[in-house]
């Protein structure tokens, strides 16, 4: 079952993950190999889910693990925001972002709106290899799970002004 999320209701309790999820790929330059080493070593995982990427990334893995990825732009030129409105949409349920924390990066703003807008909607992250294989390696991986999603009703209906 693919996600209960309704989009003329912009705030729900809940949202169903199906067993197939939707994984978003993203590594930082000096990390995009350990993220391709980390994909080969679980492409028979991988091959059980939907897989999305930012530009180079994608295309690293799409050549390595022969797999169709759902490409966007490159990070610094939108990537980033894209894969964000996806997971606002509902329709990325797991981001795994091998980022590099001893390197600014010129777009750390989108990094970062990346970043927040995962935890605003309660999906699962992994930042390192550590967590992408406990994260992969979870039974909850691969059934249905029901993510608890805050109300932010209060926030979008607070009076502004005088």
């Amino acid at each position: 079952m693919r996600g209960i999320f309704y989009f003329n209701q912009l705030y729900m309790n809940t949202r169903i993950l199906g067993s197939r999820k939707h994984i978003a790929l993203v590594a930082h330059d000096n990390k995009k190999e350990a993220l391709i080493e980390w994909a080969v070593y679980n492409k028979k995982t991988l091959a059980k889910h939907r897989l999305y990427a930012t530009g180079t990334t994608g295309n690293l893995l799409e050549a390595t693990l022969g797999q169709s990825i759902t490409k966007f732009l490159s990070g610094p030129l939108g990537g980033d925001q894209q894969i964000g409105s996806k997971i606002a949409e509902g329709k990325i349920d797991v981001l795994i972002f091998f980022w590099d924390p001893m390197e600014a990066q010129p777009h750390d703003p989108d990094i970062k709106a990346l970043l927040r807008v995962a935890v605003t909607w309660n999906i699962p992250i992994a930042c390192d290899r550590a967590t992408a294989d406990f994260l992969l390696t979870s039974p909850l991986m691969h059934q249905d799970y029901e993510t608890e999603l805050s109300d932010y009703s209060s926030y979008t209906n607070r009076k502004l002004g005088k």
